[in-house]
């Protein structure tokens, strides 16, 4: 039980610094005459490590001890904040970070099943989630507060808290490492994705939870470029607080989805999508305050109904197996694979048409459009 309470506080330490480091990498910006482009390039470098490590990262955890995992992760992205601390440019040092937190993500889940019986990991998994939306909700305004206020201490404090995180990671007992470094990691991960892309319900639901969190990425950092033109707010922590209404939506979301969409009526979560474009639409056409965080909240409720049974399919695919080497960690690490790149193809794009000029009100047409779109395509032959 030690272990479990180590864990959750190093989690809560950890996702708390992630979220405030973004939002105070967007404050070192925002005023500067191409923060237009470069936040969303900044989200972008900070997928990066994802996408390129996708099929490392979870062999990599098994074949350690994953408490040691969670120490050298926390260092590496306190290393990303001491490099942008010391003036290296921020989306190289972001993108120390994002490794960081790759490597970080597959031992937080993994590290579980190693320390509870099974019949406590609903309950732990809880926990865990838990921490991390308050860290999630807490973290980003706080970073809005601190840079605000001073940049330094802001990445002072965010640096502490890395290190305190791994300092955490440290006290827990050291875990043996579950299994050998394993040849053919590259044709199993494409033999896993050919299979799972094959599959009709695992395909419809990798492009669906690809679709959906490419769209929340984008609408995220459209927010901080749409909030000082259309509402006024100058402050970040202002511009944080009002994108943390779509991360209260998801969470209700997510309780809902049980409730509206059994897993045997997957196709129903195009209704849930669509309701998610329609409210990026509402937030195009506001400018009103409260208005806003109306249409974010809408905005996150719907997508949240949209990805909690997509993600159940994935689940059940990986648990009940599909074809050679489909087993549920090699599905997990597809699934993220998917996610992550297409958030980073949808982030890199608008960051591109945002240099050449494109305006947050236009593009939060566009992406209602691409998300209908999208979604109705997916849907055609269901």
């Amino acid at each position: 039980m030690r272990d479990i309470r180590l864990l959750i506080l190093a989690q809560f330490l950890t996702a708390f610094a992630d979220n405030a480091v973004l939002f105070i990498a967007v404050g070192m910006v925002k005023d500067s005459a191409h923060a237009g482009w470069y936040v969303p390039t900044l989200q972008a470098s900070f997928l990066v490590a994802y996408v390129a490590l996708a099929a490392w990262v979870g062999p990599f955890v098994d074949a350690r001890s994953k408490t040691s995992v969670l120490f050298g992760a926390n260092l590496i992205k306190a290393l990303g904040v001491g490099l942008m601390f010391a003036g290296v440019e921020p989306l190289l040092a972001y993108a120390v970070v994002g490794i960081g937190s790759a490597t970080y993500s597959p031992a937080k889940y993994g590290i579980l099943p190693e320390l509870a019986p099974s019949d406590r990991l609903v309950k732990l998994n809880a926990w865990v989630e838990g921490s991390t939306i308050v860290a999630i909700l807490s973290g980003a305004l706080a970073g809005g507060m601190l840079v605000d206020r001073s940049v330094s201490l802001a990445l002072l404090v965010a640096l502490g808290l890395y290190l305190a995180s791994a300092m955490v990671a440290r006290l827990m007992r050291a875990l043996p490492a579950v299994a050998a470094w394993p040849t053919g990691i590259v044709k199993r991960f494409l033999n896993t994705l050919r299979e799972l892309a094959r599959d009709h319900d695992a395909r419809y639901a990798l492009i669906g939870s690809g679709l959906f969190w490419s769209s929340a990425a984008v609408l995220r950092v459209v927010v901080v470029a749409w909030a000082p033109l259309v509402l006024g707010l100058t402050s970040t922590q202002d511009i944080a607080e009002l994108t943390l209404w779509s991360a209260l939506g998801i969470g209700v979301g997510a309780m809902l989805a049980p409730r509206v969409i059994p897993m045997t009526q997957l196709s129903r979560t195009r209704f849930a999508a669509y309701a998610m474009a329609w409210a990026i639409l509402l937030l195009a056409v506001v400018d009103h305050l409260w208005a806003a965080r109306l249409a974010l909240l809408l905005a996150g409720i719907a997508g949240g109904v949209f990805v909690v049974p997509v993600n159940a399919i994935l689940q059940a695919i990986g648990h009940r197996g599909l074809g050679e080497g489909a087993n549920a960690g090699a599905v997990v690490a597809v699934q993220r694979f998917v996610e992550n790149a297409m958030m980073l193809i949808a982030t890199g794009g608008y960051a591109a048409l945002a240099a050449v000029g494109a305006q947050p009100i236009g593009t939060l047409y566009g992406l209602c459009g691409l998300l209908a779109l999208g979604v109705f395509l997916l849907n055609r032959g269901r």
